[in-house]
């Protein structure tokens, strides 16, 4: 039986990786910060679909955390075949209306905690011949808007990189880039959602179907839904300056969790 490690796996499309993965099978290794929650979510699904759910408790914004699931990742004796870093946060507010330290604790847990996650984890399944790692970016990577979308720009580019680094290795490296999808992520950072339109909200349930089918087909890149995917078509060609006037509109944050 193969094993699931999900960063940020209480809520959201973390909880729907989580939902899926044991539906298919597989075991699991639960990450969050919320060890209550962790634990009733480890119980439900081992209930419901008889399968093997490790509670691992981290605050990936701290080198400690960081530190305790990439020592996870690392055990060649229980290892782990998929890696799906979700953890995730938004701040509320315009750039240099953000305190700095709430800035770098997002590019802590956007970057850093991503970087070291994925080369643990690459690492322990480039010595096995396999394994896949998704690492959850948001379209907000492909528009002009502040931190968030600064970091998630990251998320993709590296994860595209360290793709090309590692084929032919076994191992499978994909970025997941949705949209607005319903989750307590707007809720946690005070942020409105009455003027995001209806037609833009994805389920977070077939939004990751769409991302594990993309996965198998081997894409290093994937954009799970056509109305975003045609949206992305459009801003390719835009002016940097239209986009960055809809953006203000729309929202400062675009995407999951």
């Amino acid at each position: 039986m193969t094993t699931a490690l999900i960063t940020g796996s209480t809520a959201g499309i973390g909880a729907a990786f989580a939902r899926r993965l044991a539906a298919d099978g597989h075991d699991l290794v639960l990450v969050a910060r919320d060890t209550k929650r962790l634990r009733e979510q480890a119980t439900e699904l081992h209930d419901r679909h008889g399968i093997e759910a490790e509670v691992l408790t981290a605050d990936l914004a701290a080198d400690d955390g960081i530190e305790a699931v990439a020592a996870r990742l690392s055990d060649l004796r229980n290892p782990v075949d998929l890696l799906v870093n979700n953890a995730g946060f938004g701040n509320k507010g315009h750039y240099l209306d953000v305190p700095m330290a709430d800035e770098l604790r997002m590019l802590k847990v956007h970057c850093e905690a991503v970087l070291r996650l994925t080369s643990a984890a690459a690492e322990s399944m480039r010595t096995r011949g396999r394994g896949g790692i998704v690492n959850v970016a948001s379209v907000a990577a492909f528009v002009p808007r502040g931190t968030y979308g600064a970091s998630k720009a990251w998320v993709v580019q590296f994860t595209q990189g360290a793709a090309r680094d590692m084929a032919g290795s076994g191992v499978r490296l994909m970025a997941l880039c949705p949209g607005f999808v319903r989750t307590e992520f707007h809720e946690r950072a005070g942020m409105g959602t009455a003027n995001i339109p209806n037609w833009m909200w994805l389920d977070a349930d077939k939004l990751v179907a769409a991302a594990l089918a993309d996965l198998a087909r081997g894409k290093t890149l994937s954009i799970p839904d056509p109305r975003y995917k045609a949206l992305m078509g459009v801003v390719k060609v835009a002016p940097r300056a239209l986009l960055g006037g809809i953006t203000s509109r729309t929202g400062r944050r675009y995407g999951p969790q």
